[in-house]
């Protein structure tokens, strides 16, 4: 299906040529442009994309390299909830049941074609599937209940660790559209992941007729909030276009425009992949033209200059004759993606895989020598603390040579998942005598709160063995303080900020706001958190008509509400001082304050990071000790990792402890990293990149040891850590994982940090992990009514039940199953 729009003027093509060629960095229009070129302007487009290609590969070591990775296709289930109209790889039901195939493969039948490809030095194993078959139909449902999976992606999971342990082929995981929590749960057990783009064109999703109609999944939006997730969880990520399907030039260009904008925001995409439209026989576009050749290669050239030289551009040797590959190359490619010597592209059966020799012979012949690759690319490969999941590095180690590239001739064999954790478990307290911070820790390990400053700065810069045996202490302080399960509480957030802004641009209402606390109560919610300044038009009792909105609809939760600057804002529009303003607040149905706001409790860094607008510290000290003696208890709060000291750091912690020591009122204490992507553009020029691994550590562990006996909390933050580095600082102080953060059905956007929630399921497996259990919590560490326990556990979805065997207890039985 071509682009039906007018073709520009040869000049216009020949100007955007000009810019490109001088530049080599391309505009949105001009890229639109260049998709149109022919002919000689082509050849021109060419040689810019071979320049950019070659330069990029230099300046990697990787001179003359093109790469590609030796694969088996496991294709787990061919069912899907989406309609597309060009696809053949999805059936239904009875089309499965007539050609004999299962509606999943089984463990055995996966590890049958894994390890027949291990057999051939194979070293990635990629899942293939319809995107969420259960959602659509209920033999999907079924199967996975009975054996014993909350979902497609829970069931991908255990048999991405299936096939590590007995494998040792490396999963990539491509199973659609996956929330961020499922990132999350995926990253452990996979070095990368991807999901397709394929197309901006809203109307292709939206309008009938269009190819994506009817495809829930297919949503744009949806695709690139996915792309965004998968940044935020540092996982490595493929994506890319399909051209051909009805999208215009406008909409290419756009769709390569917000990968590399999704990219310069997180840094998380491996390779695009530019794929061209094949007509297959049985689906609505059997009649349809193939993407035409030289299209195709313009489109190819594109990509590379709108990506830039460092990107991976890869096309799909399959889906392009032989004698033309070298076309391909000419236009930019630097990877020829997944290639296969056992199975078959499931998604494109009509086109087999080139053989590697062949292959080979094709890249030598236009001057490039074929190299093989993992499943991560090299960059990511050569930086694991920060892309490479602990509990998988060790299988990534054992197939990767120095240069981040395969070591073609390494034993493909199965290794046990998650050794990391075990490892960190059997840690000792053997350090090096005599050095300041072992005297520090044999100080902290008698009286861990009456520490010096010199002592707790010793601990805040402590790394390797010294940074285990502090974290070892600062767990055992943990439970000796609370018990071993990780609490959370059931919670949604509200932002008050919407509250009176037009519907039509996402605002609030009073009525809207009540209905989002009847569906937070009616998914097992005990606690509303409530922060957002009130748009200065709006009623001088706005923030209190909130709280009232939910009192009036739902008695029974818990409101969590306002911020000291919302606090203060609330008292000076009614002219009340903060003390009686905090009574009319308990009054109308506040029950607890949220702390946020604290930053760094140190005026000059507070500037700094606000803009010039936050108020001092002693502002926000002055609020908290009000709401405290108004009989609101608070949480507290650090942001960590931009541009304060360790001494800052200290001296927040102790202002919080002599707060605390004043009123009682604290319940927990948050740490939370500074992400520079959530920073204003000003700020995150200076504040650096966030805090590492090291400092995120040891901070959460001197916490533990200096509010020791004065908050017996600390919260790990997880939307911030995400969940391995949430799992860390559990296993160094940390003792909670705070909300669940339910987004719903009604307004899912009325929330900060939106599409970013958890299950029960997923804190259960989160913690088991690491050997521990769960526990629900009330806002005020309470234990919540055996009424409100079971509507939860009813309420969770996924149900949490399904999740609670840890791994090794349930791969035995794993090889057991039968589909």
């Amino acid at each position: 299906m071509t682009d039906a729009s007018p073709a520009p003027a040869i000049s216009e093509i020949q100007d955007a040529l000009g810019r490109v060629e001088r530049d080599a960095r391309v505009s949105q229009a001009d890229a639109e442009l260049l998709f149109s070129a022919r002919g000689d302007e082509l050849d021109r487009l060419l040689a810019v994309s071979t320049r950019l290609r070659d330069e990029g590969l230099d300046s990697s070591g990787r001179r003359g390299i093109i790469t590609y990775s030796k694969k088996v296709f496991i294709p787990v289930t061919h069912l899907c909830q989406d309609r597309c109209h060009y696809c053949i790889f999805v059936e239904t039901p009875n089309k499965l049941a007539t050609k004999g195939k299962p509606i999943y493969m089984s463990p055995d039948e996966i590890l049958e074609v894994a390890r027949a490809g291990a057999a051939l030095g194979c070293k990635e194993a990629l899942f293939t599937l319809g995107d969420r078959p259960e959602n659509r139909w209920p033999v999907a449902r079924e199967w996975l209940d009975a054996h014993g999976y909350a979902s497609t992606i829970d069931y991908i999971r255990a048999m991405a660790i299936l096939v590590l342990e007995e494998t040792g082929l490396l999963p990539h995981l491509n199973p659609g559209v996956m929330s961020w929590s499922e990132l999350q749960a995926l990253r452990p057990v996979a070095p990368s992941m991807g999901m397709m783009l394929e197309t901006t064109a809203t109307r292709l999703w939206s309008e009938k007729g269009g190819v994506h109609y009817g495809s829930p999944d297919k949503d744009p939006a949806l695709r690139l909030r996915v792309l965004d997730d998968a940044g935020r969880s540092k996982v490595p990520f493929t994506t890319g276009v399909l051209l051909g399907i009805g999208e215009n030039n406008a909409e290419r260009a756009e769709a390569l425009f917000e990968i590399r904008a999704s990219h310069e925001r997180h840094g998380h995409i491996q390779e695009t992949i530019v794929q061209n439209f094949r007509a297959k026989p049985r689906t609505a576009m059997q009649n349809e033209v193939d993407l035409a050749l030289q299209e195709y290669v313009a489109a190819v050239a594109v990509a590379r200059v709108v990506m830039g030289p460092d990107a991976t551009i890869q096309a799909p040797p399959n889906l392009t004759d032989a004698h033309e590959l070298g076309l391909l190359l000419r236009a930019g490619i630097d990877d020829w993606g997944g290639v296969s010597p056992l199975t078959a592209d499931h998604v494109n059966p009509e086109r087999p895989w080139p053989e590697l020799d062949t292959l080979a012979a094709l890249t030598s012949d236009a001057g490039f020598e074929l190299r093989e690759r993992l499943t991560a690319h090299p960059q990511f490969v050569l930086e694991p603390e920060e892309w490479i999941d602990a509990r998988i590095r060790l299988h990534v180690d054992a197939l990767s040579a120095p240069s981040g590239l395969a070591e073609e001739d390494a034993p493909v064999i199965g290794r046990p998942w998650g050794r990391a954790l075990e490892m960190s478990k059997a840690r000792s307290l053997s350090l090096s005598k005599g050095t300041p911070a072992t005297a520090a820790i044999l100080a902290a390990s008698s009286a861990p709160a009456a520490l010096s400053d010199a002592h707790y700065l010793e601990l805040l810069g402590a790394s390797g063995a010294e940074l285990d045996a502090l974290t070892l202490l600062a767990d055992d302080i943990r439970r000796d303080a609370v018990d071993d399960d990780v609490t959370f509480v059931i919670n949604r957030n509200i932002d008050s900020s919407l509250y009176g802004i037009d519907p039509e641009r996402g605002g609030l209402s009073v009525e809207t706001i009540g209905e989002l606390a009847d569906e937070a109560a009616a998914l097992g919610a005990t606690e509303l958190c409530v922060q957002g300044a009130v748009a200065a038009h709006m009623p001088a009792t706005a923030y209190l008509d909130i709280v009232r909105a939910i009192r009036a609809r739902q008695p029974g939760l818990h409101v969590h509400a306002y911020r000291p600057t919302e606090i203060a804002d609330g008292a000076r529009r009614l002219g009340l001082p903060l003390g009686e303003y905090l009574l009319a607040l308990r009054e109308a149905g506040v029950d607890s304050v949220p702390g946020t706001g604290a930053r760094i409790l140190d005026d000059d860094v507070r500037r700094v990071l606000s803009e010039g607008g936050d108020p001092p510290a002693s502002e926000w000290i002055a609020s908290m000790t009000a709401a405290h003696r108004a009989g609101l208890r608070s949480t507290s709060t650090m942001i960590y990792g931009h541009m304060e000291t360790p001494i800052q750091q200290l001296a927040h912690l102790r202002a919080l402890a002599r707060l605390h020591d004043e009123t009682g009122g604290f319940t927990e204490f948050i740490p939370m990293p500074y992400v520079r992507l959530d920073a204003p553009a000003g700020v995150a020029r200076i504040a650096g990149p966030g805090p590492d691994a090291r400092q995120t550590r040891a901070l959460h562990a001197v916490a533990r040891l200096l509010l020791h006996g004065r908050i017996d909390h600390v919260q790990a933050a997880w939307t911030k850590l995400g969940l391995a580095e949430s799992q860390a600082v559990l296993t160094g102080g940390a003792d909670d994982l705070g909300g669940l953060l339910l987004d719903g059905t009604a307004k899912p956007e009325a929330g900060a940090e939106a599409h970013r929630s958890l299950t029960i399921a997923d804190l259960e497996r989160t913690a088991s992990e690491i050997g521990r259990g769960v526990r629900q919590r009330t806002t005020s560490y309470g234990s919540p009514t055996a009424e409100q326990l079971a509507f939860a556990r009813r309420a969770d979805a996924p149900p949490a039940t399904r999740l609670q065997l840890p791994i090794s207890e349930r791969r035995g039985a794993l090889l057991a199953v039968r589909s």
